[in-house]
């Protein structure tokens, strides 16, 4: 096995957002929403679930920020308040182990060179199958079914 990194999202981007009132937000494009289920609301800063009781923002990311056709913005949940982001070496968080996702591996250009579908629970075996491709730089997973970007995985 490979050795690889999973990083949540740096939270500085949104830290000035948690506490705006419900209008503030709705002007920048923000809605807040009351976490009513479990699992359901995946913060791309801590990649846990948010908690039933916790509330989270939606908000458009710009999640692949590349000169290349393949630059991406989405959805993303980030939880209220989240402070530190995760870091998980060559282990995979419950929040992406529990899900379908969409890896996508990209060169150093940000140019789309494999993508396969997965359930997380099977995640490291398609993480090394991308990085034995030594032109791989990095990888994205999306929820498959929404599409949302779920987190980069970086060479360890």
């Amino acid at each position: 096995m490979s050795g690889f990194v999973i990083r949540g999202l740096d939270p500085a981007p949104f830290t000035d957002l948690y506490g705006l009132s419900d209008e503030a937000l709705a002007e920048r494009g923000v809605v807040r929403m009351a976490v009513d289920a479990w699992p359901g609301f995946p913060c791309r800063v801590t990649l846990e679930d948010a908690d039933i009781g916790d509330t989270v923002l939606l908000l458009n990311h710009e999640h692949l920020a590349v000169d290349s056709p393949y630059r991406q913005r989405h959805a993303i949940f980030v939880r209220e308040g989240a402070a530190e982001p995760a870091k998980f070496e060559s282990e995979v968080p419950e929040q992406l182990a529990i899900r379908t996702l969409s890896l996508r591996a990209y060169d150093a250009e940000g140019m789309m060179t494999d993508a396969d579908l997965v359930e997380g629970s099977d995640l490291v075996t398609l993480i090394d199958r991308f990085f034995a491709d030594p032109s791989v730089a990095y990888l994205h997973a999306h929820n498959a079914k929404r599409g949302c970007f779920a987190a980069r995985i970086d060479r360890g």
